[in-house]
């Protein structure tokens, strides 16, 4: 093999190694909340959760919080794996959905959560 194959071939190797190290995990979304009246005939009955903390947790430890920005959306680099997430400030309702999500490996997921405010 002659040195300009073999550098050529070095610098591929090398190339493709960066690329797969710099990919990046984690999730981006948005948060919807309702419902946001007592009762919604033909209004809508959710709307963006403006300024929302998100815990996103493993094995019982916060590893990560995120607040959800004006128009409801959110975006968190979290390593490969499954996560709980909840709002920590207790509110009247069920509270979010999903509760558990996955992450998966060199890529941004979407994972979009409901706020479940109980008002009836």
């Amino acid at each position: 093999m002659s040195v300009i194959g073999l550098v050529a071939l070095m610098t591929t190797f090398t190339s493709a190694g960066a690329t797969a190290a710099s990919r990046v995990s984690g999730l981006r979304g948005l948060v919807m909340q309702g419902p946001t009246k007592p009762v919604c005939i033909d209004d809508p009955c959710e709307e963006p959760a403006r300024g929302i903390l998100l815990d996103f947790t493993r094995d019982g430890k916060v590893v990560a919080e995120v607040k959800t920005t004006r128009s409801g959306t959110y975006s968190v680099r979290l390593k490969p794996g499954s996560y709980a997430v909840r709002v920590p400030a207790q509110r009247i309702g069920i509270g979010l959905s999903p509760r558990v999500v996955r992450v998966p490996r060199g890529r941004i997921a979407r994972v979009d959560f409901h706020l479940d405010t109980g008002r009836q």
